[in-house]
């Protein structure tokens, strides 16, 4: 099954970087592949999550797929979990840490492992959807720079 993964620090608050992580309704703005993104449900659990159930539409040429996950959004510990409810996958898994480093700096983690239901779109999709994880945490990182203003790295903590 692929996977990848990485971590990135970044000049921004790990609060910033949930929230704007969080905002999967952007998503189709300025994420690599996401077309379309809609929102079936979203509710507030007695833990303290949020869960957001939502259709993401990926394209790539002339393949358009959608699939379901839920999102369980905990504010409280800076973790985001997408699993994977239905769609062209036989298994999808991802995770998002945030991870203060100081007062305007943070890790952010990144990690998804996919699996096509067919080998067709495995061959048509695969390459590409490594190349766009490869450019996943980039793209979020350009996206908290345009909306929270871009910071200079100070000295390493």
């Amino acid at each position: 099954m692929p996977r990848f993964s990485n971590r990135r620090r970044v000049q921004h608050r790990a609060e910033q970087m949930f929230d704007l992580v969080a905002d999967v309704e952007r998503y189709p703005e300025f994420v690599p592949l996401c077309h379309a993104l809609k929102i079936r449900q979203r509710k507030n659990n007695p833990d303290g999550t949020e869960t957001v159930i939502a259709d993401m539409t990926v394209s790539f040429k002339l393949v358009k797929e959608t699939f379901t996950s839920e999102v369980t959004l905990d504010r409280q510990h800076l973790n985001i979990l997408v699993r994977y409810l239905r769609g062209p996958f036989a298994n999808l898994e991802n995770r998002w840490s945030f991870e203060p480093k100081g007062e305007e700096v943070c890790d952010v983690g990144f990690f998804i492992a996919y699996e096509f239901k067919s080998r067709m779109l495995a061959t048509l999709m695969g390459a590409m959807f490594d190349a766009a994880f490869a450019r996943f945490s980039a793209a979020f990182e350009k996206r908290a720079d345009m909306i929270y203003g871009k910071r200079v790295a100070g000295p390493p903590s």
